[in-house]
C-alpha cells in the first residue's frame, strides 16, 4: 500500500511538473516589431516595463518606418512602427486590414550646428529653400531678416537628410509641401524623396550625428534625439504667424483636432495658434485578424494588451522622454480600435488582465 501511494504521489508530482511546464509555456509569450526610429526611445522603455509587468517579451529592431512596414506585409513581425499611416498601395499590398495605433506624439525638429549660442528663428519658406539649396550662406539676408540680433558669419550651410525609408521624413516632407508649392511640385512628400541638396544619413541617430559633427550644418530631427544630443533647434513660424519653440506641451497643442475613427490625421502646418507646425502622431500598424500563419491566440492576446497598456498606463512615461501623451480623444479611438482586432471570431482583447 505504501508503495502504491508513494507512485502515485510521484505522478501526482510529475503531473503538476508538467502542468506548471506547460503553463510557463503560455505565459512566455514573445512578440516582435521594427519600425520607426522616431519613437524609439520611448518604446524601449514602454517595453522593458511592460515585460517586468506581465512577463511577456518583446523585441523591435529600429529599422525606419518603411522597414518596419515591409517586415510587416511580409509577417515576418508582428507589428510594425511607423511615422506615416500607411498609404493605399501599402494597405493593398498587405493584402488584410491593418489597424493603427497612435502611441504618442513627437516633434520633427530643425537642428543646426553654429558655434556659440544662437537661439534661431525660421519661416516656413526659409526653410523649404534652405534643403532647397537656395539658401546656401548663413548669413543669407532672408536668415538675418527674422535674426536681427544675432551675429552669423559667411559659412556655408552644410544640409543633411535621411537616406532610408523614413516616417520622420514623411512628417517633415509633408509639411514642406503645404508651406511651399515650389517644394510640392519639385520635391513632393513621402518616406523617401529626391534630395535637391546635402548628404544623408541612417535614422534619426545617423542625422542627429552628421549635424553634431559638421559645423555649419542643418538637419531635421526628431526632437529627443536633438534633446539627447544637446542639439540647438530652431523655432519654428507656425500658419497663425507666431514662432514656436518645440517642446511637450507646443506640440500637444498641435494635437487638439478633431481625430477620425481610423486615426489617419496629418497634424503638420496646425491651425492652433500656438501649435508647433511639425508634430505628428506616430503608430503602431497591425493586422486586425491575427490569426494567420503560426501566430497564437495568446500571442494576439498579448499583442493587443500591450497596445491597450501603451494607450494607458504607458502615456505616463511619455513626458519624461520629451514625448507628447496622446490627446483623450485619440485615446478613445484607439480603445476603438482595439477592440476591433480578433482571433479567429473573438477579440484578441478576451482574456487579457
Amino acid at each position: 500500500m505504501k508503495s502504491k501511494m508513494s507512485a502515485t504521489t510521484v505522478l501526482l508530482i510529475a503531473f503538476a511538473a508538467i502542468s506548471a511546464a506547460f503553463a510557463h509555456a503560455e505565459e512566455a509569450v514573445t512578440i516582435s516589431g521594427a519600425g520607426a526610429t522616431f519613437p524609439y526611445p520611448l518604446y524601449h522603455v514602454m517595453f522593458e516595463t511592460f515585460t517586468r509587468q506581465t512577463g511577456t517579451k518583446i523585441t523591435y529592431d529600429a529599422i525606419g518606418s518603411g522597414g518596419g512596414i515591409k517586415a510587416l506585409t511580409e509577417k515576418k513581425v508582428d507589428f510594425a512602427g511607423t511615422d506615416a499611416f500607411m498609404s493605399p498601395q501599402e494597405i493593398a499590398r498587405a493584402g488584410a486590414p491593418i489597424v493603427h495605433i497612435p502611441i504618442c506624439m513627437g516633434a520633427v525638429v530643425v537642428a543646426y550646428n553654429l558655434a556659440g549660442d544662437i537661439p534661431m528663428s525660421f519661416s516656413p519658406q526659409v526653410i523649404a529653400d534652405i534643403f532647397l539649396g537656395k539658401i546656401s550662406k548663413w548669413n543669407d539676408p532672408r536668415i538675418l531678416e527674422l535674426n536681427p540680433r544675432v551675429k552669423i558669419s559667411d559659412i556655408p550651410i552644410h544640409v543633411v537628410h535621411r537616406t532610408d525609408a523614413s516616417g520622420t521624413t514623411a512628417i517633415f516632407t509633408e509639411y514642406l509641401s503645404k508651406v511651399s508649392p515650389e517644394w510640392r511640385s519639385r520635391i513632393g512628400s513621402g518616406k523617401t524623396v529626391k534630395w535637391a541638396t546635402g548628404q544623408g544619413g541612417k535614422g534619426n541617430p545617423g542625422v542627429a550625428g552628421l549635424v553634431k559633427q559638421v559645423m555649419g550644418s542643418i538637419g531635421y530631427v526628431e526632437l529627443i534625439y536633438a534633446l539627447g544630443n544637446n542639439m540647438k533647434v530652431a523655432s519654428v513660424q507656425n500658419r497663425s504667424g507666431n514662432f514656436i519653440q518645440p517642446c511637450v506641451e507646443s506640440v500637444s497643442r498641435a494635437g487638439t483636432v478633431e481625430i477620425p475613427a481610423d486615426t489617419n490625421i496629418s497634424l503638420t502646418d496646425t491651425a492652433a495658434p500656438h501649435g508647433y507646425p511639425i508634430a505628428g502622431f506616430t503608430w503602431i500598424a497591425l493586422y486586425q485578424q491575427q490569426d494567420y500563419g503560426s501566430r497564437s491566440r495568446s500571442q494576439a492576446r498579448e499583442l493587443a494588451g500591450m497596445l491597450w497598456w501603451m494607450t494607458h498606463e504607458g502615456q505616463a512615461l511619455t513626458r519624461p522622454f520629451h514625448y507628447s501623451p496622446l490627446p483623450e480623444e485619440a485615446v478613445r479611438r484607439s480603445e476603438a480600435l482595439l477592440k476591433s482586432i480578433t482571433f479567429g471570431a473573438s477579440p484578441a482583447l478576451n482574456g487579457w488582465k
